[in-house]
């Protein structure tokens, strides 16, 4: 796809710039500091939707011409909504909970425009399976480190991390951060919204042209 202005990742998660890439894109990667807190109004969805919109509203004002890109994935199992484990203890709290289970990761995303404004939202849900998990295993997981900066503390994409899963209905790459697909026929939509826009501004300054002309 060729972008029309630079695109801003609001993140620094190696996992959805490492995705973006995949399918050929090289954002620029500004982290921002939203707080990853969930509202008890909102439900796990509402909530993924909002933390991403409001990680590029976070990232957007510090550009003039640009498109960003803010995300935000949730585990959501029970009722109880999962973000980044707090410390080993909390990470080993969730793999019980998970252990044996079926849970729903939701990611939402945000892709705004700059200067327009103009914006497109969603948030996809990917239902995910443990198997029971052994408390040998979730502890060797968890002094390995790489719970700690995922939610629901594991990586699907991790060599350890994939090996509790026994299941997954949806999209794969949703559970690694970021439902590319999604993302990309959004970035598609948001471009030829930007596109038919300037065409009929640029229409519009032709014909009040026009009449000026003597």
């Amino acid at each position: 796809m060729k972008l029309l202005k630079p695109l801003i990742l609001a993140s620094q998660s190696p996992r959805r710039i490492t995705l973006l890439r995949q399918i050929g894109l090289r954002p620029e990667v500004v982290p921002c500091d939203v707080p990853e807190e969930f509202s008890p109004d909102l439900t796990a969805a509402e909530n993924a939707r909002v933390l991403a919109i409001r990680k590029a509203e976070c990232v957007a004002g510090r550009y003039e011409d640009a498109i960003v890109l803010g995300a935000d994935t949730i585990v959501a199992i029970d009722g109880c909504l999962l973000g980044k484990p707090v410390d080993a203890d909390d990470a080993r709290r969730m793999l019980r909970q998970l252990s044996g289970a079926s849970h729903t990761v939701y990611t939402g995303y945000a892709l705004l425009d700059r200067p327009t404004g103009l914006s497109v939202v969603g948030v996809e849900a990917t239902t995910v399976t443990f198997r029971d998990l052994p408390s040998d295993e979730i502890e060797e997981y968890v002094r390995s480190g790489s719970p700690m900066d995922k939610a629901g503390a594991y990586g699907i994409q991790d060599d350890y991390g994939a090996v509790f899963v026994s299941r997954v209905e949806g999209c794969f790459y949703n559970v690694v951060g970021l439902p590319l697909s999604r993302v990309y026929l959004a970035l598609q939509q948001l471009q030829t919204t930007l596109t038919e826009t300037h065409g009929k501004q640029d229409s519009s300054a032709g014909r009040e042209g026009g009449a000026r002309r003597p």
